[in-house]
């Protein structure tokens, strides 16, 4: 009886993520970089979606997702998705390549690929071709409407050197 409870928590489970109505994470996934804000600790975490043959996925190239200061995972809503931290455009540019933008920031082509053995994401910081590890978003929460944000900082890695890179945007 117990078996047969367990096979029907399985279908039921199943069939609602797979209808569209839940959301799953895709897996096994590698993990791209993060944004971090001033307003709390939570983050936003961008990971490149695996097949099981350790290929990027066509189909969901990049996923972006909330974790919790206490660690539990949560989707994006609508509004975070298309104005700020969802993936705004994927193109595929070869096997295992592709370029990504971000909803906030159109003007930064990200390129995910492999390097040596681990799949990065590749932006201009600086100037420079860079791995980038983090992003620091500084905005002010308005009463009414989105936040107004003053300044987003890139961290990463210069692919040459390997020295630390970073650079200030200022939104006005």
């Amino acid at each position: 009886m117990r078996n047969k409870f367990y096979a029907f928590l399985f279908v039921a489970t199943f069939l609602f993520l797979s209808s569209g109505l839940g959301w799953a994470f895709c897996a096994p996934s590698a993990p791209l970089f993060r944004i971090e804000r001033n307003k709390n600790r939570n983050i936003v975490q961008y990971n490149a979606c695996l097949l099981q043959n350790n290929k990027i996925s066509d189909e969901n190239p990049v996923e972006a997702y909330w974790v919790m200061a206490n660690g539990q995972k949560q989707e994006l809503n609508i509004v975070e998705s298309k104005e700020a931290y969802g993936i705004e455009h994927k193109e595929k540019l070869g096997e295992n390549k592709f370029r990504v933008l971000l909803a906030a920031l159109k003007d930064r082509d990200i390129t995910v690929q492999k390097i040596r053995q681990n799949y990065k994401a590749v932006v201009g910081i600086n100037g420079e071709a860079s791995i980038l590890e983090r992003v620091y978003v500084s905005a002010e929460e308005k009463t009414v409407g989105l936040p107004v944000v003053h300044y987003v900082d890139l961290f990463g890695r210069a692919l040459r050197t390997n020295r630390p890179t970073k650079e200030r945007i200022t939104l006005k």
